[in-house]
């Protein structure tokens, strides 16, 4: 099946999101971009049409999705997948919940891998930092100027919203914006620079008096195209217009407010940007936020790899730990997919301290959402070089997150190009991760 997308939406995103934004400083005083359009309730959703994938186990089972992204190139070796012999790590493995064994780097997320599954067997063909932490996001390769969606605007086209005025992505500790692809630009996340600040800039600087007026002098304006097919764009930039102003005096904005929670939740959590992020993210997906991204830099280990994993994994292994039982106390846990990726693994060979960039294999995990507790997918071989046997792409791995959210991931989407994509460019869900 094939879903056409309008292609006067689709043209320009930059263009039109540089645009709608510049109009909002100016008029009204506004510096909210605009990701919280309506334009996604108007989408085409697959309405009646069954999912290929609807009978399989854990279709459908989450309900939001917070991806942790782990910048510079996880160690597998040293993490989720320890080895003997000659591949060793200054780490030792230890047994850990659910007949799995991790490293010592990993105390806190061994007392609660009953609840995760670890796939050892991840593997891809890029090496670099920017284009493989692309294909994790999106699980697409980059090709010239095509941006990709990730699961957030997937989602947002195949179901909805996720909320009447909160976004229905977030990233968190990320510069970069992209996301939405060759979707409208309203099916961006929302980027939070800091997990601390919360949203910013959300009171106008010119008052409500005038904002109210300006509004009102736009209305008159719009008055002429009454009776005259009402362009996309037009329709598009006066939509942004009323769900940010409906958004400014929500009281849903109290979600992006870590401040509120006690403090001896936010002292579990810890004071890193990491820690901070994870925190919110649970506060975002508990107030309806669908797909929430948090990264986490400082994975490349080419040499001191001891005392980087001792710090940088230290706080991953404290923060993740206490998201997952955070998630499940709440009783959200069955019904978020927590996934942890990285950009690629580090190899076989340990020397100067350190492991060079191996994308050959590579170990991610998910949690919630339907998948199995205490769980090993695939493996690597004896030295960790390759997968021993059939490996998972990022491509299979976006196209199992989607089979959780309940997404058609076999149908067709049909780009501004004219080409046909599909989630996970056309992989195959991985259901052998799902109870």
């Amino acid at each position: 099946m094939s879903i056409h997308y309008p292609s006067d939406l689709l043209r320009n995103p930059e263009d039109r999101r540089s645009f709608i934004e510049k109009c909002a400083k100016v008029s009204f005083g506004l510096s909210v971009l605009p990701f919280f359009s309506r334009i996604a309730e108007a989408a085409e959703a697959p309405g009646a049409v069954k999912a290929p994938n609807a009978d399989l186990p854990g279709f459908g089972k989450a309900k939001r999705v917070i991806f942790l992204q782990l910048n510079g190139g996880m160690s597998h070796i040293d993490t989720f997948d320890p080895k003997t012999g000659a591949s060793k790590g200054p780490g030792t493995a230890v047994s850990a919940k659910g007949d799995m064994q991790l490293t010592s780097y990993l105390p806190e997320t061994a007392k609660i891998s009953d609840k995760v599954t670890v796939i050892r067997s991840m593997t891809a063909k890029v090496g670099v930092h920017a284009s493989a932490s692309y294909i994790m996001r999106t699980g697409f390769e980059q090709r010239g100027t095509v941006q990709h969606p990730t699961i957030g605007a997937w989602a947002q086209h195949f179901l909805g919203a996720s909320h009447k005025t909160l976004p229905s992505s977030v990233t968190v500790n990320r510069s970069s914006n992209h996301g939405n692809g060759w979707f409208p630009a309203a099916y961006s996340p929302l980027p939070i620079l800091n997990p601390t600040d919360g949203l910013l800039d959300t009171k106008s600087a010119v008052g409500e008096e005038l904002v109210a007026k300006r509004a009102g002098l736009l209305a008159q304006l719009d008055i002429g195209f009454e009776g005259k097919p009402m362009d996309e764009n037009v329709k598009s930039y006066n939509e942004f217009y009323e769900t940010t102003f409906q958004l400014m005096k929500s009281s849903d904005l109290k979600a992006f407010d870590i401040s509120a929670e006690p403090a001896e939740v936010r002292a579990r959590y810890g004071k890193s940007k990491f820690g901070q992020g994870c925190l919110l993210a649970r506060r975002l997906v508990e107030n309806g936020v669908r797909f929430v991204e948090v990264a986490i830099g400082g994975w490349d280990m080419h040499a001191a790899l001891d005392d980087r994993l001792t710090d940088v994994g230290g706080d991953f292994d404290r923060v993740f730990a206490t998201l997952i039982k955070d998630l499940e106390s709440k009783g959200l846990l069955d019904s978020t997919l927590v996934v942890v990726a990285t950009e690629f693994g580090r190899k076989p060979s340990f020397e100067g301290g350190g492991r060079g960039h191996h994308p050959l294999v590579f170990s991610s995990v998910l949690a919630g959402g339907g998948v199995k507790r205490g769980y090993v997918h695939g493996a690597s071989d004896a030295k960790g070089y390759a997968p021993d046997g059939d490996g998972v792409s990022p491509g299979s791995l976006h196209a199992t997150i989607a089979h959780a959210a309940g997404l058609p991931v076999q149908t067709d989407i049909i780009t501004p190009a004219g080409r046909p994509m599909q989630i996970g460019n056309k992989a195959k869900p991985v259901t052998g991760v799902f109870a």
